[in-house]
């Protein structure tokens, strides 16, 4: 997975860890243990050992963090495929969207509340438990990381919890969550292009604010949200298309009543492109099942002209279909969900127009983007 090692399972979520975690739990380790040696000279040696422990706290609290958008949307009954640590927090990789607004603002604004709670918690414990000395130190430090997880996380731009946020509201207000996705991150951009800014800034000793730090979140704001806006973009050119437009050409569709003979000659000898199984429809056009042509071998040549496709058809339960004005963007999610090659696509009453597959659906973004480069010039 990308590199990353699984060490486990987490209420049932697979938890793995990037190997730059390690680095950086190292760096954070050192920085705490460092810390706390400053304010509390006779640790010595052990002060590194409790820098170790508040470093691994910390980022306890990110895992809780992102266990709370998890929870969030295992409440919706979207599957979390995994839970990730890396040199820049954590993620939570969900296995579909929100379906609406509403349930995708819950799921984005549950790991900044989470952080919030701990904040609350940690601090509260701190007040009125009587600790004293490095314990109180690692406790108030671990309070004040979770608060300015919360916040950070709460910047209206994606891929942060705050652009989440931004995205649902701007996808209720319009209705189309492409357009959410497309503001958050343009705004995810600006503040990728501040953070890099201050990062220089600061690295060459201009400006005070900001460090190296600031240099590499901008730069991971930046690119992630540019990643988002391409897809925002994608979403968009597929807003407009339904099943229909992405049918592939000459589907491989073939009468129930044709002889085999009738099969081979006008569909597969001569033909670019030679499909394995054909959809078989009845006199209405309405599919019944499915030919393999492996399945021809079967029956020897001489009598192809006198048996049916229907003879070596095959039961229609395991193919799956779509209506011909679902939107296009619905048919990849319901291809992607299902680990499909192919979708059927079907009239109101019930007429079979064609095949769609990955190659066709792209075939139709390509078609749509030369036309609106077209209008544009």
């Amino acid at each position: 997975m990308n590199g990353n090692i699984r060490v486990g399972n987490l209420f049932g979520i697979p938890f793995y860890v990037n190997p730059s975690w390690f680095w950086v739990l190292a760096l954070v380790a050192w920085s705490d243990g460092q810390w706390l040696l400053a304010q509390f000279p006779q640790l010595a040696g052990s002060a590194w050992l409790l820098g170790l422990v508040t470093a691994l706290l910390l980022f306890a609290s990110v895992l809780a963090h992102e266990l709370g958008h998890s929870f969030a949307a295992i409440r919706q009954g979207v599957e979390v495929k995994s839970i990730t640590l890396f040199i820049f927090g954590g993620l939570a990789t969900l296995g579909q969207e929100s379906k609406t607004p509403g349930d995708a603002f819950k799921v984005a604004i549950a790991g900044p509340l989470v952080s919030f709670l701990l904040f609350g918690v940690l601090t509260g414990i701190n007040l009125f438990s009587g600790l004293t000395g490095p314990f109180a130190a690692m406790l108030g430090l671990l309070a004040y990381i979770n608060m300015m997880l919360g916040l950070f996380n709460l910047i209206p731009g994606l891929p942060l919890d705050g652009g989440n946020v931004l995205k649902a509201i701007v996808w209720k207000v319009t209705g189309k969550p492409y357009r959410g996705v497309a503001f958050a991150s343009r705004v995810g951009q600006v503040f990728g292009w501040i953070g890099i800014i201050l990062g220089l800034a600061a690295v060459f000793e201009i400006s005070d604010i900001g460090s190296f730090w600031t240099l590499l979140v901008g730069w991971f704001l930046l690119q992630n949200a540019g990643f988002s806006a391409q897809t925002a973009a994608i979403q968009e050119q597929l807003s407009g298309l339904t099943a229909a437009d992405a049918i592939f050409p000459n589907s491989p569709l073939i009468s129930a009543n044709s002889s085999l003979r009738e099969l081979v000659n006008n569909h597969i000898i001569g033909q670019e492109t030679q499909w394995q199984k054909f959809l078989v429809t009845n006199d209405a056009g309405q599919l019944v099942g499915e030919l393999d042509v492996n399945d021809l071998k079967q029956v020897p040549t001489n009598d192809w002209w006198d048996v049916t496709v229907q003879t070596l058809t095959r039961s229609a339960e395991q193919i799956v279909t779509v209506p011909h004005d679902q939107s296009l963007l619905a048919v990849i999610n319901l291809l992607e969900e299902k680990k499909l090659p192919s979708l059927a696509v079907v009239q109101e009453n019930g007429a079979l127009l064609g095949l769609i597959e990955k190659a066709s659906i792209l075939k139709a973004l390509q078609q749509q983007s030369q036309k609106d480069v077209a209008q544009t010039t």
